[in-house]
């Protein structure tokens, strides 16, 4: 029987493909195309086995260099900032997990978050090094998220996402929109903008779509029920701003506030409310619901 791939997302290992270059060895290569780890750190990490070919195997300081070749290793960040937000796991089986994720917890590891992630938290509150994300929500965004426990049951679930079969709910509370007849569909063309983490509406055929409603009006401000159809990047933010209520506390859009910090009484007032979808290996109906509440 032939050994299983090496898979780096299961493992929560970053790939790299080496670049084309004149490096004797990998490590050269990697102190090259990663300038701001040094070269102590990298032989640190290949030390302790956290460097690894494309089968999964540890690396030595010595593997000679070639263009193309997979490699895999594990982000570390020192002296990582603790986040003090607390996830709450509201169900668990051997194929599914569903957590409900506070504000400002990214959830997977990205630029300085790595161990302070709701999938690193998970794994360890689990003991469960398969778990993968279904889908993301933003870092700012509150709510629900869907994990894979199982990898022999993950594409069932996984293709709920593309073929839109799940019905996703979120609430967002903004400025009136006394004008506007809701609910209202909104569809435009997103882009990436500027800076490099926004994005923007462009010229073009729509490749978004999102159902605005209203459920609870509140003098100046509104709580919205929004129903994404498309799920890109920002694209309920990017879509509420664009209709003139830009999502409150959004550090973001309408316009990206300057030197903005976490600032954990004021979140973004943008949650992931509900999910309801049809289950590919029960065939049941499952609904979930944060315990997350946003205030005015």
């Amino acid at each position: 029987m032939s050994p299983q791939p090496f898979n780096a997302a299961e493992h929560q290992a970053s790939t790299l493909y080496l670049p084309p270059g004149s490096w004797l060895t990998v490590l050269d290569c990697l102190c090259e195309h990663f300038r701001a780890i040094s070269r102590d750190q990298w032989l640190d990490r290949i030390a302790r086995g956290r460097v690894l070919d494309a089968n999964g195997a540890p690396i030595s300081p010595q593997l000679a260099y070639k263009e193309g070749l997979r490699i895999h290793y594990f982000r570390e960040v020192p002296n990582e900032t603790p986040i003090p937000v607390q996830e709450t796991i509201l169900y668990a089986d051997e194929h599914l997990v569903v957590a409900d994720k506070p504000h400002f917890l990214p959830v997977t590891p990205a630029g300085e978050y790595v161990e302070q992630t709701l999938l690193r938290r998970l794994i360890r509150t689990l003991d469960n090094p398969h778990l993968v994300p279904l889908h993301r929500i933003d870092r700012h965004t509150a709510g629900l998220v869907l994990f894979s426990a199982n990898p022999q049951s993950r594409s069932a679930y996984q293709s709920l996402f593309p073929t839109r079969k799940i019905e996703k709910r979120y609430e967002a509370i903004a400025r009136a929109l006394p004008d506007l007849a809701l609910p209202l569909v909104h569809k435009s063309r997103l882009v990436e903008g500027e800076p490099f983490f926004r994005m923007q509406e462009g010229q073009g055929v729509s490749n978004t779509e999102t159902l605005v409603d209203l459920c609870e009006k509140n003098g100046d401000l509104w709580r919205y029920a929004l129903y994404p159809v498309t799920g890109k990047k920002h694209q309920l933010r990017v879509h509420m701003a664009a209709l003139g209520a830009g999502i409150c506390n959004d550090p973001f859009y309408p316009e990206v506030l300057k030197d903005a910090v976490d600032d954990y009484a004021n979140p973004l007032k943008l949650l992931a409310q509900s999910l309801r979808f049809v289950d590919p290996r029960m065939g049941e109906e499952r609904f979930f619901e944060s315990r997350i509440q946003l205030d005015w």
